[in-house]
């Protein structure tokens, strides 16, 4: 259900503009309803309050939690569970942050993500992006949103888009607070300067060499490097805000010499920074995580040679927070429950 949708609901209940934003901030804001000084009864039309109950019950079905996963560094990996059995990931952050999901799947299939495994599989709604935000603020409160959870937002540019406008006008998230992640696409930097909410930019590098980055994301746009960096550049000088370029650090791949040459090369005098990610390993995939002080090391020599260089760790590294792996883990363990053939006569029926 795309935000759209439940405008056009509220509508044919009586809701006039300000009544569908004041609901809808209620509802990504997960506040009372009867915060603060109006209350339903004195600012909603009649019809309106009485369809609240199935408009509530509508909004909170779209995204439910199946199970929660603590980490050590603060983060929370979250199982979320769509109302077509479909399932994604969102990861509240340390400080604040969430990273949410915007496909089921992801068509880019880069090497060393467990999300592209399976391909894509569909699209998220702008509804249901956003359901994510209510329901992890209901655990805890979120501050800032990254789109760098399961798919490419690029190729879901329209509902990723909707759902960053509602976060920016009704949520209560500033603009530079929105980062919208992807390997890259033409069309993405239009697109993205016309809309009333312009997000800050992480695009995945990975490497300076063409094809080794062509290798590590085999079905990203074909653009090189360097005409992603120049992209990148006209849109942070747009903007003001910088680019983040996001560059995961594999054992043996992307960490030699060359390659600290070839970011220097790209990176130095941008209005950018570089977020140096180390691999979060993936049972099954060949890849391996540097050891922690080549990995600082290299982060290091980078700032030093005028590349503004951020060494992150991926949050959530004793609960599988590759992007993925939770969901990989849940639809094996489904495939091992034995299947009930017949049910008592009686017995309750029931949904998760």
């Amino acid at each position: 259900m795309r935000i759209e949708d439940i405008q056009q609901g509220l509508r044919a209940l009586g809701a006039r503009t300000e009544h569908q934003q004041r609901l809808l901030r209620d509802w990504v804001q997960c506040r009372p309803r009867d915060q603060g000084r109006r209350r339903p009864e004195n600012y909603l039309p009649k019809t309106l309050r009485d369809g609240l109950p199935v408009i509530d019950e509508m909004l909170q079905g779209l995204a439910r939690l199946i199970s929660s996963h603590p980490g050590e560094d603060g983060s929370m990996r979250l199982l979320v569970g769509l109302q077509d059995g479909q399932t994604v990931e969102s990861v509240l952050l340390p400080r604040g942050g969430l990273c949410v999901s915007s496909q089921v799947g992801c068509a880019v299939r880069c090497l060393f993500c467990m999300t592209g495994r399976d391909g894509l599989l569909r699209q998220l709604s702008s509804g249901e992006i956003i359901a994510q935000v209510a329901l992890a603020r209901r655990l805890r409160p979120v501050n800032k949103v990254v789109f760098m959870g399961m798919g490419e937002p690029a190729h879901n540019l329209e509902n990723v888009m909707a759902a960053i406008e509602l976060l920016g006008t009704q949520g209560n998230i500033g603009h530079k607070s929105l980062v919208f992640s992807s390997v890259g696409d033409p069309r993405l930097f239009e697109r993205l300067q016309q809309g009333l909410v312009k997000p800050a930019l992480a695009l995945s590098l990975h490497s300076s060499k063409p094809a080794l980055r062509e290798r590590l994301l085999p079905h990203a746009p074909k653009m090189t490097p360097d005409e992603l960096v120049d992209l990148g550049e006209r849109y942070a000088r747009a903007t003001g805000y910088p680019i983040q370029y996001q560059w995961t650090l594999l054992e043996g791949i992307n960490d030699d010499a060359d390659e600290l040459d070839g970011i220097v090369r790209l990176l130095k005098g941008k209005y950018a920074l570089l977020n140096m990610i180390p691999y979060n390993t993936v049972d099954g995939l060949e890849f391996k995580r540097p050891d922690g002080s080549r990995a600082r090391a290299i982060a290091a020599e980078l700032h030093q040679r005028g590349v503004l260089t951020k060494l992150r760790d991926s949050a959530g590294q004793d609960v599988d927070a590759g992007c993925g792996q939770l969901r990989a883990r849940s639809i094996e363990a489904s495939a091992l429950q034995p299947i009930t053939l017949h049910r008592p006569a009686g017995a309750a029926t029931g949904t998760m």
